[in-house]
């Protein structure tokens, strides 16, 4: 197999990180007979900085044109304070858009090594923490219209939040077909008893689950769905909901597995060129101090294998080297607890993982 991968290192950690992701990807093409190259794109600060610009055309362009893109983190105070439109935040809203990713799929799972590391009483981990979160990416309040306006002598900002019935149906599609391949339960989460949007989303699924008759269908408004994935995270299969719903809910259901820097993601849309990326910011405290948790993006990339390259072997590999590196008690700061393991950094991280990989 060959493919182009999009490669976007970022600012803060991000160069740190996605480096260790692509000497796994590497040895993945040497151990399989796969080839795997890679074209440079600069998007965010660093893009800022370069071309006054989060994300010019012709990176966008080389993202679109590539069979996957894997991305290590944007943003940080150095840009607070450059114009709205040019915040390097813009830059991911528009490089999602182009790509037309319209589906952001977040796991959130307890690593057994790990299980210590969770703020959740002993006895709710105990009882497993497996699910996915199915998060619409380009629509909402996030892409909706903005503006600011005088009325009474006082500026009102005003933000406004709309889904179409086919933005619902699509999304709400990869949710059933996501449970149908784990444990056929979708929880549809939002605020029906307040937004229209949120009635017209509960309406369009319940249409959809006639045609998912082996796949268990629940709904569940954010506000309590965000007290149960704390109480109770074992009822979960597969959330789907809304983008700023799924923006908070993926973010704490992170937390719950002990580290945001175990996480990783994927962006995907109606072609197979995905987008990939750990779920944490540009940490720019730690950037540069090789201390920085590169599994996040690893396993990004192992679900760019699975879920981009059709690489299921391959991507069970990666998982299965970054499990035996755990196992053999290696921890980067954010999951050394100071008393057990070995502590260790972000390149020899890299370096233990690529002996477990082979």
């Amino acid at each position: 197999m060959k493919r182009n991968i999009a490669v976007i290192r970022g600012d803060g950690i991000g160069p740190e990180i996605v480096n260790q992701a692509l000497r796994v990807l590497d040895r993945v093409a040497r151990l399989y007979g796969h080839e795997f190259t890679y074209t440079d794109v600069d998007m965010g600060g660093c893009a800022i900085d370069k071309w006054g610009d989060p994300l010019p055309e012709e990176m966008l362009q080389r993202c679109v044109s590539s069979d996957s893109v894997l991305l290590g983190a944007v943003g940080g105070p150095r840009w607070n304070e450059v114009p709205g439109p040019m915040r390097p935040e813009k830059g991911l809203l528009r490089l999602r858009a182009g790509m037309g990713v319209y589906s952001n799929n977040r796991p959130a799972k307890i690593w057994p090594q790990l299980a210590a590391a969770s703020p959740l009483k002993p006895e709710i981990v105990d009882k497993g923490i497996d699910f996915l979160i199915v998060r619409e990416l380009i629509g909402g309040i996030y892409f909706g219209n903005h503006d600011t306006v005088t009325e009474n002598g006082e500026k009102v900002a005003i933000d406004t939040l709309r889904y179409s019935e086919s933005e619902i149906r699509r999304i709400g599609r990869i949710g059933f077909e996501t449970a149908r391949k784990r444990r056929r339960q979708l929880c549809s989460v939002e605020k029906s008893n307040v937004l229209d949007s949120s009635r017209l989303w509960k309406k369009i699924m319940h249409e959809l689950a006639e045609e998912y008759p082996d796949v268990t269908l629940s709904d569940m408004l954010v506000d309590n769905c965000a007290m149960q994935i704390v109480k109770d995270p074992s009822q979960f299969d597969v959330i789907v909901t809304e983008n700023m719903f799924g923006d908070i809910l993926s973010d704490e259901a992170s937390m719950i597995t002990g580290s945001i820097g175990m996480i990783p993601s994927s962006s995907l849309g109606q072609t197979t060129c995905g987008l990939y990326e750990p779920i944490h910011g540009s940490a720019p405290d730690i950037a540069g101090k090789d201390i920085a948790n590169p599994i996040g993006t690893i396993l990004s990339a192992a679900m760019m294998l699975r879920y981009s390259f059709d690489l299921p072997k391959e991507a069970d590999a990666v998982e299965a080297a970054v499990s035996a590196t755990l196992d053999a008690g290696w921890r980067t700061a954010d999951i050394y607890d100071g008393e057990n393991g070995k502590k260790t950094g972000c390149a020899e991280m890299g370096d233990r993982i690529l002996e477990n990989l082979g």
